[in-house]
């Protein structure tokens, strides 16, 4: 009787991943660890996405860590084509799926056709209650001071290698926690970085960027977690003090050599103030939504999308954002 050829096939898968991790460094083993889980267990195969627009679960280990995301390939994409890259952090306390939900940027990335990337933070249950290590904010990912910027610097370079990403327009946007890491992202990865899109988050890291980087900014009036005028949240889970909106504003004029005077536009509840004259093709623009509270322009009102206030609906912050991103590329 012959043995089971499926079966011996997979003793010898067996056989061989033990003599390769017994025989190569740790590095090795890390990376083909990672690669091997990702083919066995990643739940889809990245072929059948080419013009399905669906999602795909992937990790990555940085800092001895396993870090997990989501991507969302756009339909109908080409492999010939270079395509736009957008990460939408959560906020804190939420996690990608809820930032999926909250932001419905895998619909836009459909009709626009660009890649989606929604990164975990980490928390003490994994994939539940995360957090990103902003600066001064906030649980977890803070308290063990995680190396998130290093995690996105590892994820960007992934992603390039995985899939054919224009490098000049890598773009972050987020909620909250997450906006406030988009901020860090920029200071620290300016170099990579094209354009940020932080919604109702604070600037409040050093922040020393060596390049020029595209700026939209959307914030609620009556914010009570992160304060329009900074200070301390009276609804805040931690009590830190928040710089306000006017600081990161004058802080990229500054570092993308900007006019000072902005055109200011107002309709219903939301004024629009452009500045222009900025270098290297970058521009710094501020949303200021009259009455609303911490929330996504456009967005469902749920605590677990980030929109803990009821967000208007006179705009829809994911469709400007992305006009923008679209309009500023990495010169």
């Amino acid at each position: 009787m012959f043995p089971n050829p499926n079966k011996a096939l997979r003793l010898a898968i067996v056989i061989f991943t033990i003599g390769f991790l017994v025989s190569n460094n740790a590095f090795a083993q890390e990376t083909f660890l990672e690669r091997l889980r990702e083919r066995i267990s990643g739940r889809r195969n990245r072929e059948n996405h080419i013009n399905g627009g669906e999602d795909i679960n992937a990790f990555i280990v940085a800092d001895g860590r396993e870090r997990t995301y989501i991507i969302h390939l756009p339909s109908k994409r080409k492999r010939t084509k270079a395509l736009p890259l957008v990460f939408v952090l959560h906020g804190g306390g939420a996690n990608a799926e809820n930032a999926i939900r909250m932001s419905g940027m895998s619909d836009k990335a459909d009709k626009e056709g660009f890649v989606a990337v929604y990164p975990n933070g980490t928390g003490r249950v994994k994939n539940k209650v995360l957090t990103w290590n902003s600066g001064n904010c906030c649980g977890y990912a803070m308290d063990n001071d995680v190396d998130d910027v290093n995690f996105m610097r590892l994820l960007i370079e992934k992603m390039e290698r995985e899939y054919n990403i224009d490098n000049k327009r890598i773009y972050f946007t987020g909620i909250s926690n997450g906006a406030m890491m988009s901020y860090k992202i920029a200071c620290e990865l300016s170099d990579k970085i094209a354009a940020i899109a932080p919604v109702a988050g604070a600037l409040n890291c050093p922040c020393s960027p060596d390049h020029p980087v595209s700026v939209i900014i959307f914030h609620g009036a009556e914010d009570r977690h992160v304060p329009y005028n900074g200070g301390i949240g009276e609804k805040a889970k931690e009590k830190r003090i928040d710089r306000p909106v006017s600081y990161a504003v004058d802080f990229w004029l500054k570092n993308n050599n900007c006019i000072s005077t902005s055109k200011k536009e107002e309709s219903g509840s939301i004024i629009h103030e452009t500045y222009g004259g900025c270098e290297a093709g970058s521009a710094v623009e501020l949303y200021t939504i009259k009455g609303q509270g911490h929330a996504w322009p456009g967005g469902e009102q749920g605590l677990r999308y980030g929109n803990v206030d009821r967000p208007t609906q006179e705009i829809s912050a994911t469709d400007i954002i992305w006009e923008f991103f679209k309009e500023h590329p990495k010169e």
